[in-house]
């Protein structure tokens, strides 16, 4: 298994008692499989990322990748956020190349090490669309042609996994859905076992092996879905297949079931259980 996670839980200390983020939960990912994690906001999805990246630490379980613990960040676990983090003074090769500078730094690489790098940094910049704009600044970019550059910079230290926190949340439909097939023709090519974060279930669904479901706060997971559509048929076109449709009905009723016990819940912590709002019938 190329990704293992192991009673792995999140709770935060506080004066009154602390929150507990994620429930104790166990996932496997094999090598190469898209994994969407779907679920209500503040359930613990982009904590798991975090932890998984090395850039938290769990209260409870393990990460292994390969085998091997996961301690803290590494080359091998590639990060990708919602809004884009390129530095704004450096330029677009510059910023995708900024991983490997640090790494090299690192590592004292010679010149061998060096061309390789570079020849990597503008394969992607071509692979992303963004050659004819290599030496522009980031403001110089539309939101789309960020997030491209963003990608690159995730990929190009060929990492072994790749996450990512609603990474196309904040573009326009047409943008999005080209990002949409970027993405899957570059994972493909790559191979790389992706963990992604959406709230869009038919995101999920388009880029998919295989869909996570999480409950509210404290996360845990409701369901693991596998994606029947062979993924080379995927367009957007596919929204209206009937199994298409069947699948999401599924992750909407999971989520929705969840979301009204949820408010049952509350409703009886804070008294208001057949109890008709001021003024209402």
């Amino acid at each position: 298994m190329k990704l293992s996670l192991r009673g792995v839980a999140k709770s935060y200390p506080g004066r009154r008692g602390g929150t507990v983020a994620l429930c104790p939960l166990d996932m496997d990912a094999r090598e190469g499989e898209f994994i969407s994690l779907v679920g209500p906001s503040g359930c613990g999805k982009s904590t798991l990322l975090h932890i998984v990246a090395g850039l938290e630490p769990a209260t409870a379980g393990t990460v292994d990748l390969d085998g091997e613990r996961v301690l803290g960040p590494g080359v091998e676990i590639g990060l990708m956020f919602q809004q884009q983090t390129l530095f704004p003074w450096l330029s677009v090769r510059e910023n995708v190349r900024f991983p490997l500078t640090l790494a090299r730094a690192r590592a004292r690489a010679g010149a061998g090490a060096r061309d390789q790098q570079a020849a990597r940094v503008d394969s992607l910049l071509r692979l992303v669309g963004l050659w004819d704009f290599r030496d522009s600044l980031p403001a110089e970019l539309s939101g789309g042609m960020q997030q491209r550059a963003a990608l690159a910079r995730a990929l190009v230290g060929q990492p072994e996994v790749l996450l990512m926190d609603e990474p196309f949340g904040a573009l326009d439909a047409q943008t999005r859905e080209d990002m949409q097939e970027l993405l899957l023709h570059l994972i493909q090519h790559h191979r790389i076992t992706t963990l992604f974060v959406t709230h869009d279930v038919d995101e999920a669904l388009l880029l998919s092996d295989r869909v996570v479901v999480f409950s509210e706060r404290p996360g845990q997971v409701l369901a693991s879905l596998d994606v029947t559509f062979a993924r080379q048929a995927r367009s957007a076109e596919l929204k209206l297949d009937e199994a298409f449709l069947h699948q999401k009905r599924e992750i909407l009723a999971l989520l929705r079931g969840r979301a009204r016990t949820g408010a049952q819940r509350d409703r009886l912590l804070f008294g208001l259980t057949n109890t008709p709002l001021e003024g209402g019938s």
